[in-house]
């Protein structure tokens, strides 16, 4: 196609008589054929570099990719007849000939071919590269519309342009690698990377931009597959910047959940649940009707207590936890904590009812995952597994803020509800029988184990393009 474009530009070329008059100014063929090329090249460059520049293309690289086939053709043909006119307007008085034109641009193809990795590697990873190759078609367009109106310039100049600015982007890529490898020396990427973030969420905005030669080292990183940071450390990240915004009632174990002594029970119930249970603490309650807790005991001061053979006295042992409101934030519960030097907590209703228990570790898991104990029975709101098949089976108890980060679904911050049950009830406004199915988003949602108006077990299936608007209610 190349050698066809060239022998058809070379004849037009030679089409020099006067077609139209604009002005006093009389416009061949050739001309009018420069002057649409090189507007051509102007608005190609100009829409790519606001696109380099604005991000649109890393936004919709995936779109690109579906881009239509013949539109990429016609513009690789425009972009071939602009460059072998400029070819052969190049070459007059240079060589007579056209095959040995033709021989010329045979082996400069063969050339880039073989070098086309390579090259496609290094502008890969120097983007700037890319911009410098830019603002050369915005020289040449402007080259070829200069010309279509008369003034010639001559092709040394341009040459002397592009030369001089490839040579200043070599020192500036010298400089860059330089200073890359002076900085991983000095003070490692990730460390700067860390003092930039901290600067910003102290409110420094000033001094929390990342320089341009971090940023730069980031985003090479990237491309080369070396993450500045691992997944599993980026998710820690997003769970403590996260704390702010969740409520200990998203984390607290129910109080339907929790196991009690009450002060009315023979010792043997006492003894029964210090063997069931590898809990620290105990909640105590004196009226199993009203089911409200006096407090909670240290199984270690039992301990104590029966070690130094005193008579067991419960009564003596109950302490008092920290109360939380269940709209405290994990970071104000966190603090609460660290202050008053314990790591049990009431959760309480507007009304003053206790609703549930959270603990230190409850927060900690938020951040780091679940901390299971030898021993221990394995927390239910953490409970969720991946099948073969590809859907997924959790706990109707599981957290939303938990289950994002294993299924991508829209979740409402001004929601009132904090589990994958509350997350059905809300879609149905009322609790799902077992075996109903609902979709929501691009999910199907199965229940699975309903007893006791409670949803255990949830069945998580995604659907494929096909099945996404049927009426699964």
């Amino acid at each position: 196609m190349r050698l066809l474009l060239l022998s058809s530009i070379s004849w037009l070329a030679t089409l020099t008589a006067p077609l139209i008059t604009l002005y006093t100014h009389q416009f061949s063929a050739r001309d009018l054929l420069m002057l649409l090329g090189g507007l051509f090249l102007l608005f190609k460059a100009t829409m790519e570099l606001n696109a380099r520049l604005e991000g649109k293309d890393h936004q919709h690289h995936h779109q690109r990719k579906n881009a239509q086939f013949w539109p990429v053709v016609a513009q690789i043909v425009v972009l071939d007849a602009i460059f072998s006119l400029d070819s052969v307007i190049t070459a007059i008085g240079m060589v007579d000939h056209l095959t040995v034109m033709m021989a010329a641009v045979i082996i400069s193809i063969a050339v880039m071919l073989l070098a086309s990795k390579p090259l496609t590697s290094f502008v890969n990873s120097h983007p700037t590269i890319v911009i410098l190759c830019l603002s050369f078609l915005l020289t040449i367009g402007f080259s070829l519309i200069a010309e279509a109106f008369g003034y010639v310039i001559p092709k040394g100049y341009l040459y002397a342009a592009i030369g001089f600015s490839v040579i200043i982007e070599s020192l500036n890529q010298f400089a860059r690698f330089n200073r890359r490898r002076f900085l991983s020396t000095v003070r490692p990427l990730r460390e700067r990377t860390a003092a930039a973030v901290l600067r910003m969420l102290s409110g420094k905005h000033e001094e929390a931009e990342l320089d341009n030669h971090t940023a730069n080292l980031i985003a090479d990183n990237t491309r080369e597959g070396q993450e500045v940071f691992n997944q599993q450390e980026r998710r820690m990240i997003e769970r403590v910047l996260g704390l702010a915004q969740r409520t200990v009632s998203s984390i607290m174990t129910s109080r339907h959940d929790v196991e009690y002594f009450d002060l009315n029970d023979p010792p043997e119930k006492l003894t029964q649940l210090l063997t069931k249970n590898m809990h620290t603490r105990l909640m105590v309650t004196e009226n199993s009707s009203t089911d409200e807790p006096l407090g909670v005991i240290h199984v270690m001061d039992l301990l104590k207590q029966q070690l130094e053979k005193k008579p067991l006295d419960i009564r003596a042992l109950i302490q008092q936890p920290l109360i939380f409101p269940e709209q405290a934030s994990l970071l104000m519960a966190l603090e609460q904590f660290r202050q008053a030097q314990t790591h049990f907590a009431f959760v309480v209703d507007e009304f003053g009812t206790i609703e549930g228990i959270v603990t230190l570790t409850d927060v900690m898991e938020t951040i780091a995952g679940n901390l299971p104990v030898a021993g221990e029975v394995p927390d239910a709101r953490h409970d969720i597994q991946q099948t073969e098949e590809g859907y997924w089976i959790a706990n109707g108890y599981m957290p939303l803020e938990d289950l994002v980060s294993y299924i991508p679904l829209p979740i409402d911050e001004k929601r009132e509800y904090h589990t994958l049950a509350g997350l059905l009830m809300e879609y149905t406004q009322r609790i799902p029988q077992a075996g109903e199915k609902l979709q929501i988003g691009d999910y199907l949602f199965e229940s699975l184990e309903v007893s006791s108006h409670r949803i255990h077990k949830v069945k998580i299936t995604p659907l494929k393009p096909t099945e996404k608007d049927e009426n699964l209610l």
